[in-house]
């Protein structure tokens, strides 16, 4: 459906997007991460035909976004992050007004408005002003314009960006209404979000895509093996000759728990493609040792995200950062005696009160008095 090769924008000496390549397919609703600054929003600009690239191609249903625009456009509905509403019309006004520079006419047009107008639930504020609805209806709005002329793709940018929990809940819905006959492009900084909605993650960080595929491959590609945490109450040696008779552990982490003495916490390292909790409880049944707790460890979009965009040496630097401002407040702290004789904002005998405790700013007189400026 969409095919984007060594897609590259530049401005200036910036690079926002470079070298990306990925295809979307047909029917699945696609969630677009990234980091703050990271080239999500020039990407979907890009591809959906609003800016121009530095290099690279964008071949929407075959034709050429750039070569090709119109044709290419046909198939795209797209809302930016700030919805391109005008205030002073009515969402009817608006949408017909829209669906006529999209080429509509007539009953072709009627049907169409009527058909967004009902998928959206906007029929109840069609005759209000934009400028006097909700942030939430104003999201509806420009979701409707970009499902008229019936595109095959809808690319939202941040849709649900400051809507309140039962707006957001209600958006989510109608994404996932939109996805059961079209391809969704979806860019959020909600996380839960893409987890909840999303057949498909892509995440790019500095302007080139670092990951594409499910949730579910990105989360055993990161963890590689699967983790289990539990607690048992029993004998510790028992439990030992327990664990190494169950066949896919590759190993085990045996604590004493610090909550009752008797129980033990127990992390396990087992095959990815094994599931071992069966095993696992008949074994401890036998023994007759009760099992407290059996979790298996589930990585989230969260940490797959974190995982894939964090570059190390600014954690590195971070942490550098934060030692060094923790070791200046310290200092500070012991310092019990200021020496605002050093700092530049006191060097002026002229312009403060020897007494720094009775206030600030010197007065209109010409006797040298001076009045506190806040009490």
């Amino acid at each position: 459906m969409i095919e984007v090769k060594n897609l590259t924008k530049k401005y200036g000496d910036n690079t926002a997007v470079s070298n990306l390549n990925f295809i979307v397919e047909k029917g699945k609703i696609y969630g677009f991460l990234g980091p703050n600054g990271a080239g999500k929003s020039t990407t979907m600009n890009i591809i959906a035909g609003c800016l121009a690239a530095t290099e690279g191609q964008v071949l929407i249903d075959g034709h050429d976004i750039f070569e090709e625009p119109k044709a290419a456009k046909s198939h795209i509905g797209y809302l930016p992050e700030q919805p391109p509403l005008y205030p002073d019309m009515t969402p009817y006004e608006y949408l017909r007004f829209v669906g006529t520079a999209k080429g509509l006419r007539k009953a072709d047009l009627a049907e169409q408005i009527e058909k967004v107008i009902d998928i959206t639930q906007i029929d109840d504020v069609r005759n209000r002003l934009i400028k006097n609805l909700s942030k939430g209806y104003r999201q509806r709005v420009g979701i409707a314009q970009a499902m008229l002329g019936d595109p095959e793709i809808i690319i939202l940018d941040e849709p649900t960006v400051g809507l309140d929990p039962k707006q957001i809940i209600e958006i989510r819905a109608l994404i996932k209404t939109l996805g059961e006959q079209r391809t969704v492009i979806l860019s959020s900084h909600i996380l839960p979000e893409v987890s909840a909605i999303c057949d498909y993650v892509m995440i790019i960080s500095k302007g080139s895509l670092v990951a594409s595929d499910t949730l579910e491959n990105l989360s055993n590609y990161l963890t590689g093996d699967k983790i289990m945490d539990l607690s048992v109450r029993g004998e510790e040696g028992k439990i030992r000759m327990a664990l190494n008779e169950i066949e896919g552990i590759i190993e085990y982490e045996i604590t004493p728990s610090r909550d009752d003495d008797g129980i033990f916490d127990i992390v396990i390292k087992s095959d990815r493609d094994r599931d071992i909790r069966e095993s696992v409880f008949f074994a401890f049944s036998d023994l007759r040792f009760p099992v407290l707790n059996m979790v298996n460890e589930i990585i989230t979009l969260e940490d797959v995200f974190l995982r894939l965009t964090t570059d190390p040496d600014e954690v590195r630097e971070d942490a550098l950062q934060l030692r060094e401002n923790l070791i200046v407040e310290e200092f500070d702290a012991d310092d019990d005696e200021p020496d605002y004789e050093d700092d530049e904002a006191y060097d002026d005998e002229d312009e403060y009160d020897d007494d720094y405790e009775d206030g600030g700013g010197k007065d209109d007189k010409d006797d040298g008095d001076y009045k506190p400026l806040f009490k």
